[in-house]
């Protein structure tokens, strides 16, 4: 193909560019563009692509990749720096194998460079399977990471994207799994403001290239052709890339919304309203729309517009050696320094949530450890779901074995099953564990019990929880366990909360360690032997039980969340413990009075007066005159800060006006009332808000 054709000149506008090879293309060539899997254009020299590529904690499903903690443990970390670059790490690695898959021929599905990540969907029910994938419960935190998530991705090229970003799915989309296909999510404007919508708005306005439809219907709309949704995000947000439907989404139209009749129609409602690309195979059905009248071909050439533009800034239509990262070498996948970056990630999420007379970290004299329980050993609780693979994938067992110092007895058991009971009553599981000086049991789920509607096999819910409890046989084991004597030190692997109240009475500290990825093993140990003071939080309430749950189907947000619980929760959003002593001193702001438009900066003196450095993760929260609309408290502000033993350091919190407004009925904000900024080491909510020296306290007058 010659380059002197105008969409081959990479000293044109890509405006030019993209218009130069619409105009050459016929209705067919480009109907054959929308689909994920677009079809080779030979006479003008434009390759196959398949659009579906996934990096949720690493590059997915493509074989050899550093894989990080899953996306809930990562949003414990509380770290946005720390996001970013593994980000950023993540892109490295995906512009490497994209270029050596290309080199080889392959262009088939997960080879691209158009990632399918992050879910900035909220984790507002801990029943849904997919929470994990997720950033928690709170838009702001989830708004924070997602934009440092994006900016990793895509880079800071002023002309070429490093790899583009997709924010999922578009909106209020978090279970039941078992109903997506059909469910009419029906949620109120104040919640849609406040809640399902500010993570999306974030992102559109940080530049991501891509936003992916749910499955469901909002508020009687199909989320891939919802005039609402598609208003806010292109007519209000002023997003510029494209839009693509999650995985055979259109189809559920016609078969499960039967807000259409047939897959023509599907496809005529979906491209009208601005959906460009189909994860799926109704758009195969493009041209029969066109022809039976249902479609105009100006919304096909306006789809494939916006997707040519993606293609343009990764950089496909160009010369290699003009392409910043096309030299990417396979070497940087795993590479020691991403091992180290996923090993830091993982510390950073471990939460402490018990530590009974300070059993961790472990005493550097102790000579009799048992480790027990179906997780110790298991490589799939490292991992999540939608996971990369390695070599060195290092469970909890061998990266204890890694740690003690010789000398050190060890016995390893598996003693139960995650969801079952032993079908061998002979009673060997828990051995003579009451002779020894500690035992670390390691339970959980793993992502076979809780997950996507196809991958969760363990689950007769399609990968969603009936019940948020400890399943029995794993209760039975650990009070058999803890019924010896030994002190227990209970690690816990989950992408989710699991209510297990009287496991944590009698437990001597308990361990929150996430899906914590393929470095998960040596980042345990070193919590458990004090290598590194835990300083991860929840980034999701605990409930005391399932019972304090609304029903999963209601999407109102009352009753859900720290925002709006009005029961105390076994652990509060934010919550987490270390191996020192924190203190929170004065909290002052440099303006009493804040308009919308403006950002004040709130400082709080901080203070380690124990004896052990330790990262502490400094949150400000707004607390509202109580009512009925009002949220018990808002996250508006948060930094992970070291502090070494000792050490006082101000922490400065820009906050911006427009957060501290609180929404009142249909959504609108309220401005003109003084609000309370809390700052401390968890959410100020109900049961918690205690008048101690973990919080300290100002307030502020915010103007319109």
């Amino acid at each position: 193909m010659s380059t002197t054709l105008p969409y081959l000149d990479a000293d044109l506008p890509v405006e030019t560019r993209i218009e130069d090879l619409v105009g050459r293309m016929t209705l067919e060539e480009k109907a054959s563009q929308l689909l994920h899997s677009a079809a080779a254009v030979e006479r003008l020299g434009v390759p196959a692509y398949d659009w579906w590529n996934e990096a949720l904690h690493g590059i997915a499903r493509s074989g050899k990749a550093t894989v990080f903690p899953q996306a809930i443990g990562i949003a414990a970390t509380f770290n946005v720096e720390l996001m970013e670059q593994i980000a950023s790490v993540i892109s490295d690695e995906g512009r490497a194998k994209h270029h050596a898959a290309v080199r080889r021929g392959n262009r088939s599905r997960y080879t691209g460079l158009t990632f399918w990540s992050p879910n900035v969907n909220i984790f507002r029910d801990p029943r849904w399977g997919r929470g994990q994938e997720t950033f928690g419960e709170d838009p702001f935190l989830t708004a924070e990471l997602g934009g440092a998530f994006v900016h990793g991705m895509q880079g800071d090229h002023p002309r070429y994207l490093k790899t583009a970003a997709c924010a999922k799915h578009f909106a209020v989309h978090s279970g039941p799994e078992a109903l997506r296909h059909e469910f009419d999510a029906v949620a109120e404007e104040k919640d849609l403001q406040e809640t399902y919508l500010p993570a999306f708005e974030h992102l559109v306005k940080e530049g991501v290239e891509a936003i992916m439809g749910a499955y469901n219907r909002t508020n009687g709309e199909p989320c891939c052709a919802s005039a609402d949704l598609m208003g806010r995000l292109r007519d209000e947000w002023g997003f510029q890339g494209h839009f693509l439907s999650d995985c055979w989404a259109v189809r559920d139209f016609h078969e499960h919304h039967h807000v259409t009749e047939t897959p023509e129609e599907s496809v005529a409602l979906a491209l009208s309203h601005g959906c460009d690309l189909n994860c799926g195979c109704t758009y195969e059905r493009v041209l029969a729309a066109v022809r039976q009248g249902l479609l105009d071909e100006a919304f096909v050439d306006a789809s494939l517009r916006r997707l040519l533009q993606t293609r343009f800034r990764l950089g496909m239509f160009d010369p290699p050696e003009q392409v910043p990262w096309s030299d990417t070498p396979s070497s940087v996948v795993d590479c020691e320094a991403h091992r180290a970056l996923a090993r830091k990630a993982a510390v950073q999420s471990m939460v402490l949530l018990k530590n009974d007379n300070a059993i961790l970290p472990l005493r550097e004299d102790i000579r009799r450890i048992a480790v027990l329980g179906h997780n110790a050993a298991a490589v799939q609780p490292l991992l999540g779901n939608y996971y990369g693979l390695n070599s060195r994938l290092v469970t909890v067992l061998e990266g204890i074995i890694g740690r003690v110092p010789d000398g050190v007895s060890v016995e390893y058991r598996h003693a139960c099953l995650m969801d079952r009971p032993n079908p061998n009553s002979a009673g060997w599981a828990i051995g003579d564990a009451g002779s020894y000086e500690v035992a670390i049991a390691v339970v959980g789920l793993s992502e076979l019990f809780e997950g996507e509607e196809g991958d969760a096999i363990l689950s007769p819910t399609k990968g969603d929880r009936d019940r948020i409890e400890l399943p029995e046989p794993q209760c039975t084991f650990l009070e058999r366990l803890m019924d010896t004597g030994v002190p227990t030190v209970v690690v816990v692997m989950s992408g989710s909360p699991i209510a297990m109240p009287e496991i944590v009475e009698k437990a001597a500290a308990v361990l929150w360690a996430w899906y914590p990825g393929e470095e998960g093993g040596n980042a345990i140990a070193d919590v458990l032997f004090g290598d590194a003071s835990p300083a991860g939080r929840l980034p999701i309430t605990f409930p005391v039980s399932t019972e304090q749950l609304p029903p999963f189907e209601d999407y109102a947000m009352a009753g859900r969340t720290y925002k709006y619980a009005r029961e105390a929760p076994m652990f509060p959003f934010g919550y987490g413990l270390t191996y020192t002593t924190i203190e929170y001193r004065a909290l002052r702001t440099d303006q009493d009075v804040v308009a919308a438009g403006a950002t004040v900066t709130v400082e709080v003196d901080v203070a380690n007066t124990g004896a052990q450095a330790s990262d502490e993760v400094v949150q400000l929260y707004v607390k509202h005159t109580p009512g009925s609309e009002t949220p018990n408290c808002s996250l508006v502000a948060f930094s992970r800060v070291t502090l070494d033993a000792g050490e006082s350091r101000t922490v400065a919190l820009p906050v911006t006006g427009l957060s501290l407004a609180r929404f009142a009925a249909g959504g609108k904000r309220v401005f003109g009332e003084a609000c309370e900024l809390v700052a401390g080491p968890r959410a100020p909510m109900p049961g918690w808000d205690t008048p101690t020296s973990d919080f300290v306290r100002t307030t502020i007058r915010l103007n319109e």
